[in-house]
């Protein structure tokens, strides 16, 4: 019986006791970081920014006058709120992107996504060109500004395609290395 018993304890308590060491460790792990530190508060008020737009949407104009009276002068093509917070989080997500992809290329050996932050450019100055026809309403006296963003969009996708082929081909002597140094 003692026999049986040291092998049930060899085979099950002591895989199942190592597994909840790892998994409380990584509990540890994630419950020692501080969910609304310096790198997150601009997440979480987005967040939370996103949400009262969300709940903002569903309430009646009727509800608010201030509100109403704002949106009685407004043309029928003006965008709601919640769209316009869409498009102004777009366009800082791309420049936080941007900022971010910077500065993994200032590392060295990774010189090459710098090109990447470079080549997102034009498809910021589209973002821009879209949301300034946006302000003016659709006003038929800017469509140049959709021509402009369609060329940016189209010279945006070429240079981030260059850029993405420089970053691969940066990459294929580090492959080789990497490969003869773990076989």
């Amino acid at each position: 019986m003692a026999a049986c018993f040291s092998l049930l304890n060899a085979t099950t308590v002591r895989p199942f006791h190592s597994r909840m060491l790892a998994f409380n460790t990584l509990r540890r792990r994630v419950l020692l970081r501080r969910p609304f530190s310096e790198k997150n508060r601009g997440a979480v008020i987005l967040g939370a920014a996103s949400i009262v737009l969300i709940f903002a949407e569903k309430a009646s104009p009727a509800e608010f006058p201030v509100i109403e009276s704002i949106l009685s002068q407004e043309p029928k093509n003006a965008l709601s709120l919640p769209t316009w917070a869409i498009h102004v989080s777009s366009v800082a997500e791309w420049v936080s992107a941007m900022i971010l992809v910077w500065q993994y290329g200032e590392k060295p050996g990774y010189e090459t996504w710098k090109g990447l932050s470079w080549a997102m450019v034009p498809l910021l100055g589209g973002a821009f060109c879209a949301c300034t026809w946006h302000f003016f309403y659709n006003s038929e006296s800017l469509d140049v500004l959709v021509a402009l963003q369609a060329a940016l969009t189209v010279i945006g996708n070429t240079t981030m395609c260059i850029a993405a082929f420089r970053i691969f081909k940066s990459t294929q002597g580090c492959s080789f290395k990497f490969e003869e140094k773990y076989r």
